[in-house]
């Protein structure tokens, strides 16, 4: 039988985490993994004499609100949907 975990390590600045994930999510951790260097060596730029404490939450914060935003994005979608099908019926019946 075929485990639906797979073992990954990812490697976070000079920290090894090793984790079980779900097989068909391991390219999202990869990812994710990927995008927190990147924004980690961002910030380390930015900030040369910050601690690394300092330069992850730094990142931890702007991924939160980025998370936030497309959370917020998402949710109003269908109210957005609606609202242009409402004024798509509006504009129909005073253009009658």
């Amino acid at each position: 039988m075929i485990s639906d975990k797979q073992h990954i390590n990812l490697q976070l600045d000079a920290h090894s985490v090793g984790l079980d994930v779900p097989r068909e999510q391991e390219p999202n951790y990869r990812y994710a993994a990927d995008l927190l260097n990147r924004r980690f060596r961002y910030y380390l730029k930015l900030r040369p004499n910050a601690s690394a404490e300092q330069l992850w939450m730094y990142t931890a914060l702007e991924v939160a609100v980025a998370l936030q935003s497309d959370a917020r994005e998402k949710s109003l979608e269908p109210i957005e949907k609606t609202l242009t099908e409402i004024n798509k019926q509006i504009e129909k019946t005073i253009n009658q």
